[in-house]
């Protein structure tokens, strides 16, 4: 009888110690992401994940950073499976949890990334799967500015379609998607900018959008958009990208 009282309470302590671990690992974790260090914050969500695969908040994060990494790889071979291990992990953050607006977020971004260099059928398949997530996590969470951001993307996206794929979409879904329109892109990027003021990328891609749209002083409203932006604090490798990006497109409008 003893011996049995000692193996659970040594069980009990061990499962106490990792639950332990897994708290501080969390908190590094976390502050890893914050710092843009997304390399190091993925190696320590996927040992956590790994550590308890059901947990909805490894799921996302890890989804997240999946992305962000996975974004950065020069073969788009390499890029594809990072982004379709995102889409999987935010499928299954969903499935154990459908009101985490954060899981639905990752699932909208994983699919953003993989359409991006897709065919014109798969990147139509994806494309209404994409304004439902995004829409689950405005819903979930009004002041996901991630959201709208990728909202804003898909809305200038299905604007900008060529004829070729307007009739694919015809073919496969008997018309354009619900939305899909510049001024509905603008309105996106102008509230995730009212939610994340100092974020650059939000500001470049209202430019963008602007520019894309075309009517009178669209270059114009372009403009300041991006010397705002590259106002900005370059704070990561992703803002140095961006910084570029602006500078290209501002070369270009002068």
């Amino acid at each position: 009888m003893r011996k049995i009282f000692l193996i659970l309470v040594i069980c009990v302590n061990s499962a106490f110690a990792s639950a332990q671990d897994n708290s501080e690992l969390l908190v590094k974790a976390k502050q890893l992401r914050a710092d843009s260090k997304f390399d190091e914050a993925l190696s320590a969500f996927e040992l956590l994940l790994k550590n308890d695969s059901s947990n909805v908040e490894y799921l996302h994060n890890t989804a997240y950073l999946l992305c962000k990494v996975g974004n950065r790889k020069k073969e788009d071979s390499e890029r594809q499976k990072y982004f379709h291990e995102a889409e999987y992990l935010s499928k299954k953050a969903i499935s154990l949890d459908i009101n985490n607006a954060e899981a639905h977020y990752n699932y909208a971004l994983a699919l953003g990334r993989i359409s991006e260099n897709a065919g014109a059928k798969q990147k139509i398949a994806n494309a209404k799967i994409i304004k439902t997530e995004a829409e689950a996590a405005i819903r979930l969470n009004p002041k996901h500015a991630g959201a709208y951001h990728i909202l804003g993307r898909w809305h200038r996206t299905i604007a900008g379609f060529n004829s070729i794929e307007k009739i694919m979409i015809n073919t496969l879904f008997g018309g354009v998607p619900e939305g899909g329109s510049y001024n509905k892109a603008i309105e996106c990027f102008a509230k995730a900018i009212e939610i994340e003021p100092t974020y650059m990328l939000h500001q470049y891609e209202l430019a963008l959008s602007y520019h894309e749209r075309g009517s009178a002083n669209d270059d114009v409203y372009a403009k300041a958009w991006l010397k705002r932006a590259i106002s900005l604090p370059v704070k990561n490798e992703d803002d140095k990208i961006t910084l570029e990006k602006c500078n290209e497109l501002l070369k270009k409008l002068q």
